[in-house]
């Protein structure tokens, strides 16, 4: 199957345990019952308050360019992991089933059935690596990112972090931070893919390079233009603004700090440049910021962040913790009923019930077969996203799950966006 992360041809995305599972179910028959599989986290990371979905259109994707190619099936045969029935079953693999979904950008809690996979056991059960490695991925990133965007309030944030992860997932991840409300990535192939816009300047080895600061701001105006950013604190930070006031003049776009109490020295660099008369002149901080870090800040003269590590690595909570889960076979409703690991059988929809003022109060997730009447305030959270293995029409856009993000922690009571650990910011009710 073709890989739409690194566009070459890899059978990576399937488990070992994946395909034994599909060989013995062809074998006697089982493969071809009708079954539902449910995406879900049975919890939220500790201390968080919710959860934000993102990675569904990655999803969408991946089963869309979901193949074994001759390469992939000669290496299965040659390593004997499945026998020649199962071979031939999937030199002609395609999902031909229905998925429903939370949309990208919207809210979950511990139980929201995020996605619904209803198909045969043979074709939906070799999806669950690729889609729990893309949902897990990405829900962690745009979590992480959300709490900085709000502990932000307002001022952008630049997601930086394609040095700490690997090559392919940063991409993934400047996309997730983006959904969140990041407002810039400095991944150029983020920003091809996606129309992401993108963001840089340059780092303390340009600054070293050059034999003097001085001649390292020059350069950089002279190519950049009086618009750009410059990094003050390789050496002085203090000498760092004067040159870089007296190079650039007034009209100086930006200067960086990357190193030590950012806020005590955005405080004296904000003093410093107003002295200067570059009252206009913006201050980016960066180096190790997360949530607790930006919110800390709030208070300080500081115009935008640079995020690295903390966004791409989840902030400490490097997956959602999804999982998928069989809930039904010919519509008859199944369980596991393992101790900590339970589910509950059946397919499941959900809505959200809201106050008259807006105000989130309640995920209801409910069996489809028995819906509950839908109040006024009431919102429904599934979506159609492919039928017959086919995308639906007008699908949402990464612009619209930022949006729609924007509008659901609108909703949240103001507690459920602290960055305190405490419950959920609103629970869940199964009927």
């Amino acid at each position: 199957m073709s890989s739409p992360a690194s566009g070459s041809s890899t059978a990576l995305f399937t488990d070992h345990y994946e395909l034994t599972m599909l060989a013995s179910a062809l074998r006697d028959g089982t493969g071809e019952r009708n079954c539902v599989f449910e995406v879900f986290a049975r919890r939220l990371p500790a201390g968080r308050r919710y959860g934000v979905v993102a990675g569904t259109q990655r999803v969408l994707d991946a089963i869309a360019d979901f193949r074994f190619t001759d390469a992939e099936l000669a290496q299965l045969r040659r390593t004997g992991v499945v026998d020649s029935t199962t071979l031939d079953w999937l030199a002609n693999y395609r999902f031909t089933g229905d998925i429903d979904g939370y949309p990208e950008g919207e809210l979950y809690f511990p139980g929201s059935p995020i996605l619904t996979v209803r198909g045969t056991f043979a074709e939906s059960v070799l999806l669950e690596t690729v889609v729990l490695s893309i949902l897990n991925h990405d829900s962690a990133v745009a979590s992480a990112a959300a709490r900085m965007s709000a502990a932000a309030n307002g001022r952008p944030i630049i997601e930086m972090g394609g040095r700490r992860t690997h090559e392919h997932a940063a991409v993934a991840a400047a996309r997730a931070a983006y959904l969140a409300g990041f407002a810039t990535t400095s991944n150029l192939e983020a920003g091809r893919r996606y129309g992401i816009p993108t963001r840089g300047t340059v780092a303390h080895a340009f600054m070293l390079l050059h034999d003097t600061e001085e001649a390292a701001f020059r350069a950089q105006i002279e190519k950049m233009g009086t618009d750009t950013t410059l990094l003050v604190d390789t050496y002085d930070i203090t000498k760092g603004i004067e040159t870089a006031v007296r190079v650039a003049g007034p009209e100086l776009g930006a200067i960086r700090i990357d190193s030590g109490d950012v806020g005590v020295l955005a405080r004296q660099a904000r003093e410093q440049l107003d002295a200067l008369g570059a009252k206009d002149t913006r201050i980016v901080v960066s180096g190790d910021l997360d949530e607790h870090a930006i919110a800390a800040l709030r208070a300080e003269p500081v115009d935008a962040y640079g995020v690295g590590t903390s966004v791409v690595t989840g902030s400490g909570a490097p997956t959602a913790g999804m999982v998928y889960k069989l809930v039904e076979v010919d519509g008859r409703p199944v369980a596991k009923r393992s101790e900590h690991k339970a589910s509950r059988g059946g397919r499941k929809a959900a809505l959200r019930r809201h106050k008259p003022t807006g105000t989130a109060l309640e995920e209801v997730v409910y069996p489809t077969a028995n819906p509950p009447e839908l109040g006024e305030h009431d919102k429904e959270l599934h979506i159609p996203l492919l039928r017959g293995g086919q995308p639906v029409d007008d699908l949402p856009t990464l612009e619209d799950a930022r949006d729609r993000l924007r509008r659901a922690l609108v909703s949240l009571p103001w507690e459920g966006l602290k960055l305190s650990s405490g419950d959920p910011a609103i629970p869940t009710t199964f009927l």
